[in-house]
């Protein structure tokens, strides 16, 4: 491994890189570019990769974390939506890197179906805050040879993601992560690594892939009661899913069946036990479009 501070991008290369680009960091495209090397490879050990392993990164930007994947060894193809950023990325990695085995596919990460080359085993990634949580399950959907996940995101959501049942931040994103994957949370990251530093504090959450829950349920029959019931939090069950099930008796029916009591609230039932209560939705039922949370991120049911 190259361990010399000039493989990777410092705080002047970044700005200078930016400002020949004519890039303008955007909120819209949650874009905070990170420009120290120590939290780069602090990133890179957490991911605990191995030699040639097959990487996705999900908005690579200026590319910073893009060289600490490829000073390590990795295979890497990243997915940016910034034209530009995308058409620089190739030059800057095989400028310090000449062997490297990169790619970059320009496309935004929700409409990603397929990748080239071999599956990637580990999503590692910067994920833009705004739009965090939907890309994160995307992936993890689509692509089922994805192994482990290590992703930096806003703290809040980081700590929502792998909160468990019981707790106060449980919710949704809680929920279907668990359908995938294990998940804990894997380090903070300070505001200052990052240009423009943001308003908010980092984290990194780490996921292992599992199997999800044996039931019959579909994933978007479970997806649908899990929104259903975290779309009015402080409802218990037989309430908030009563407009799926067609009534507040059916709802407490079907939750009686799965053996979950109807004065029970969202927040303390495990993805099993969403995905017992799916099994008893009624053919026809309508699933509802995903939500908008108050967190600022969209709770895609996929």
């Amino acid at each position: 491994m190259n361990e010399t501070s000039g493989a990777l991008l410092g705080p002047a290369e970044i700005r200078d890189l930016a400002g020949r680009l004519g890039v303008r960091p955007t909120k819209t495209l949650g874009q905070n570019f990170l420009h120290d090397g120590g939290t780069v490879r602090k990133i890179v050990r957490t991911a605990e990769l191995r030699p040639g392993e097959r990487v996705v990164e999900v908005g690579p930007g200026l590319g910073s974390l893009t060289l600490g994947l490829v000073e390590a060894g990795a295979s890497v193809v990243a997915v940016e939506i910034d034209p530009v950023l995308a058409g620089q990325i190739t030059a800057t990695v095989t400028a310090r890197f000449p062997d490297a085995d990169f790619e970059v596919v320009l496309s935004d990460a929700m409409d990603v179906t397929s990748l080239p080359g071999a599956p990637p085993t580990a999503l590692v990634a910067n994920l833009p805050y705004n739009v965090a949580v939907p890309v994160l399950l995307t992936m993890l959907q689509r692509f089922g040879s994805l192994e482990r996940v290590l992703v930096m995101v806003q703290a809040e959501v980081a700590d929502r993601i792998a909160a468990v049942p019981g707790s106060k931040i449980y919710g949704v994103p809680s929920v279907k992560a668990a359908w995938y994957a294990s998940a804990r949370r894997a380090g903070t990251i300070g505001r200052s690594v990052f240009w423009p530093a943001p308003n908010v504090d980092s984290a990194l959450v780490r996921l292992e892939r599992r199997e999800p829950p044996s039931t019959t349920a579909s994933r978007e029959k479970v997806f649908a009661v899990v929104d259903a019931a975290f779309a009015q939090r402080r409802k218990t069950l037989r309430a908030a899913l009563s407009g799926l099930f067609g009534s507040a008796a059916a709802a407490e029916a079907a939750l009686r069946a799965a053996g979950v009591d109807p004065g029970a609230r969202g927040e303390t039932l495990t993805v099993e036990q969403f995905a017992g209560v799916a099994e008893h939705l009624p053919e026809g039922a309508v699933l509802r479009a995903p939500r908008t949370s108050g967190a600022g991120d969209v709770e895609e049911a996929r």
